[in-house]
């Protein structure tokens, strides 16, 4: 079968509703994210049954995965607030930069209460998800410094029309 070319106008209603449909995922993380944060006591409380590191550490368990939580919700924030400028077809603004700074903050938060936690009760997994967060955040970074020059090209360009 012949592959058929996509007007533009086909790609951009394509990659628009991608970009909806992320967004829309987003907003679904975020208003989980908070559920699980607030039934943190309560869901430690029941997984504490069945693991014992767990219920020997309930307390420190519930502090650090509600902070967790909390810097995973300012970080998907930061992502919806950028995704509203991708909807907008306005992303090279300097509003995004400084989302994409504050998400490597919030990345190397993470990783760093990822560290605490592993002198509470050490598990494999959360060695990983510190190499996870400490290279999102310096991606984000990256990230940040590639968008602020973006930014600067598209304010000169738009002085030159």
């Amino acid at each position: 079968m012949e592959k058929r070319e996509l007007s533009e106008k086909e790609l951009r209603e394509k990659k628009f509703s991608l970009a909806k449909g992320t967004k829309y995922l987003l907003d679904i993380m975020f208003y989980s994210g908070i559920l699980v944060t607030v039934s943190l006591p309560f869901s430690l409380k029941y997984i504490g049954k069945y693991l014992e590191a767990v219920e020997e550490n309930y307390l420190p368990a519930v502090i650090i995965f509600a902070i967790l939580g909390v810097l995973a919700l300012l970080m998907i924030n930061e992502l919806r607030k950028m995704f509203r400028t991708v909807l907008n077809e306005n992303c090279f603004v300097p509003e995004n930069v400084a989302s994409l700074r504050r998400m490597g903050d919030l990345s190397f938060f993470i990783a760093a209460m990822s560290a605490v936690r592993c002198v509470v009760y050490l598990t494999i997994a959360m060695l990983v998800i510190i190499l996870v967060f400490i290279i999102a955040g310096m991606f984000s970074k990256v990230l940040a410094m590639v968008f602020e020059e973006a930014v600067r090209y598209k304010e000169e360009n738009d002085l030159t029309i």
